[in-house]
This record gives structure tokens, C-alpha cells and sequence, in this order.
């Protein structure tokens, strides 16, 4: 269900995740997109300085939006997803389930799925974290280990994705039934992002069209 409340701000007690990675990756595309238009503007001739901010002001809005915006605000009552175009508020009740497969998702009870583009799935670490599961279960195969051992060592046998999945289900069964995290989900579009995307490609249509 769309809404257009605005979704509440993530407080202290919140749990944010994000992808390191990905940021990275934005920080560099703006840089390149950075060096590009200033390189146009100062040696560029005719309209070639138009069409490099036309295209900057729809490449900036668009590689932030992927790489800087994804968040994950997980509290005790509700979590908030923040994905590239729009965010979306779920009290802990209306959720029905959190799964990672080739990429994280979260259902509702009314059968909605939303896509937690700030935890990206790497096949990569999950294919690492079975062959220490592998070996550990070759080291011990009986399972004599005490159960004093380490809870860190256990962990770190787990992608890290699927450990974040694994502790937002918790964190959702754990709160589904408090009064405070009942409610309708609510969902806002990020206009912040899509205006401006628009707006460049409008104006590069425009350049474009009219060269």
C-alpha cells in the first residue's frame, strides 16, 4: 500500500547497513563523470559543454541513487529500506519473512516483496563461507567441539549477507507481535533523485534533438 507519509527518521538505537563496496564504486563514477564535464566545459567547443552538464545532470542523480542512497535502518519497531527510487517503511508485523537468495528480499503478510538493494548477495563470499563450513565440519566431524567456542569463529563460516539476513529475521519474529511495530506499510517515491534525472534527460533530449 502507497502512502504518502513521510517515513520516519532512523534514531540512535537503529542498526544501518550499507554497502561499502558499492559506495566506493559511486565515489569513483562521480569522479570520472567529474573530470569528464570539467574537461568539456574548458576544452570543449560549440555545444559540447551543454551536453556534458545535460548528461551530468541525469548521470549524477542516477549513480547516487545506486550506490550512495541504498540503506537499511533496521529498529525495534520497524524497518526502514531506503532502495534507489523509493522508501519503504515496514512495522515488523506486516512482515512475513527476510531471504537471501541471489539478492535480499523481505515479504509482507499481504504478499509485497522489496528488493534490499543496500545488502547485495556476493555468490563469491557465500562460496567461501562453505568451504570454511566444509572444513570445519572435516576438522570436527563428530561435533566435539565445546560449546564454549568462540561465536565469532562460527560466524565468520557465514556470508555476510546471509548473517545480516539472518539477524533481521530474527529481529522481525522476535517483534512481530509488539503493539509498538504494528501498522501498514508505507512507501514514498524519491523525487530528491528522480526530478533531477528527469530534468537532465529532458534537457539532453532537447540538445539532442535540436543539434
Amino acid at each position: 500500500m502507497t502512502s504518502p507519509q513521510q517515513p520516519e527518521p532512523s534514531t540512535d538505537s537503529d542498526r544501518v547497513f550499507r554497502s561499502p563496496a558499492g559506495m566506493a564504486g559511486g565515489a569513483v563514477l562521480l569522479g570520472l563523470i567529474a573530470w569528464i564535464v570539467v574537461d568539456a566545459v574548458v576544452r570543449g567547443e560549440g555545444r559540447t559543454p551543454w551536453l556534458a552538464l545535460a548528461g551530468a545532470l541525469l548521470a549524477v542523480p542516477v549513480v547516487v541513487a545506486f550506490t550512495f542512497r541504498p540503506a537499511v535502518f533496521a529498529g525495534e519497531d520497524r524497518i526502514r529500506i531506503r532502495n534507489p527510487f523509493r522508501t519503504i517503511v515496514l512495522p515488523w508485523g506486516s512482515v512475513a519473512d527476510v531471504r537471501a537468495s541471489y539478492s535480499s528480499e523481505i515479504f509482507t503478510q499481504d504478499g509485497s516483496k522489496y528488493q534490499l538493494w543496500a545488502i547485495p548477495v556476493s555468490l563469491r563470499k557465500r562460496k567461501a563461507a562453505a568451504r570454511r563450513q566444509a572444513q570445519a565440519a572435516y576438522d570436527d566431524p563428530h561435533g566435539t567441539t565445546s560449546v564454549h567456542a568462540d561465536v565469532s569463529d562460527a560466524k565468520s563460516r557465514i556470508a555476510p549477507a546471509d548473517q545480516t539476513i539472518a539477524d533481521l529475521r530474527e529481529l522481525a519474529e522476535r517483534r512481530s507481535s509488539a503493539a509498538e511495530a504494528q501498522g501498514a506499510p508505507q512507501i514514498r517515491w524519491a523525487y530528491e533523485v528522480l526530478a533531477p534525472a528527469v530534468a537532465g534527460a529532458v534537457l539532453l533530449a532537447v540538445l539532442l534533438a535540436t543539434g
